[in-house]
């Protein structure tokens, strides 16, 4: 797990105790069940001296519970309170619920909204039914921001300055591996700036084809992205292009209007944004 890119040794104003704290119950991923110090330690990059004293802190303080038995840990119910509370509070989770299950049944494939989380985007809201894809996701899954339609789409949501930071942070992360998902990135941005939407077809999971909308609302939180995605023998790219894509970016423009967001742009707007496509590759050039 990488240590955010802002060290504390340059801002004063950072609790360092408290970022390995959270780092430590970052580390419990959905299906994890028990994790002992060592692993957490694997995971976190944190010497295991220093994960004995934060265990044993957050299980005193009861976002932790120790089974003495494997001397192993398991998120507390305080633990998951948190991210209950977050739930809970993201409107958005709950308004989007029927527009994406509307998709979801004249698709057949899932439908999902994420919000960033570091190098992954992480799943609050899920509508699937059993054949729509290979992998099973479910809320808190995480999947990578670099290779998904999803990931692709909020990439490209960003202001330049925030998306070169966070292709900078990716490309450091992915090291010999990110060139050719850069090459990724940059072709969904030229979909992003002629269609509405990003795609990823094959590039995540060999099997799995998708497309990805970005959802921007003037509140100040967000963005955040949903997907549709299926197994590539049913999502061609013919119909991600002409079918999937157009559907999602419908539907996540009602929901922007529902939540008194942005509005759909108009053509003239729409033509604008096609003629800055050649444009894509230049702004990640060099990332």
């Amino acid at each position: 797990m990488k240590r955010p890119v802002k060290k504390a040794a340059t801002d004063r104003n950072f609790v360092v105790a408290l970022s390995r704290g959270l780092d430590v119950l970052r580390a419990f991923q959905p299906n994890d069940g028990l994790l002992g110090n060592q692993e957490i330690a694997a995971r976190t990059k944190l010497p295991k001296p220093t994960i004995s004293r934060l265990t044993y802190t957050l299980t005193k303080l009861g976002y932790l519970t120790p089974v003495p038995r494997f001397e192993k840990y398991q998120l507390a119910p305080s633990a998951m309170a948190l991210g209950y509370a977050a739930l809970a509070n993201l409107g958005v989770r709950h308004l989007s619920e029927p527009y994406r299950e509307e998709v979801m049944r004249a698709t057949g494939g899932a439908v999902a909204i994420g919000g960033r989380d570091r190098h992954s985007m992480i799943y609050f809201g899920q509508s699937r039914n059993g054949l729509a894809l290979g992998v099973q996701l479910d809320v808190g899954s995480r999947v990578p921001i670099a290779t998904t339609a999803m990931g692709r789409a909020y990439i490209w949501s960003l202001q330049p300055d925030d998306r070169a930071a966070l292709l900078r942070e990716l490309r450091d992360h992915y090291g010999s591996r990110w060139a050719k998902m850069r090459d990724g990135i940059e072709r969904s941005g030229e979909t992003v700036a002629k269609h509405g939407f990003a795609m990823s077809t094959g590039d995540w999971q060999d099997d799995v084809a998708a497309v990805g909308v970005a959802l921007k609302l003037n509140d100040g939180t967000g963005p955040y992205a949903f997907n549709c995605g299926a197994p590539a023998f049913r999502f061609t790219e013919d119909r991600l292009l002409n079918d999937i894509g157009p559907r999602l970016v419908a539907m996540v423009r009602n929901i922007e209007l529902a939540l008194g967001g942005i509005a759909p742009q108009s053509k003239k707007e729409d033509g604008k944004k096609s003629r800055v496509g050649g444009k894509v590759a230049r702004l990640a050039e060099g990332i």
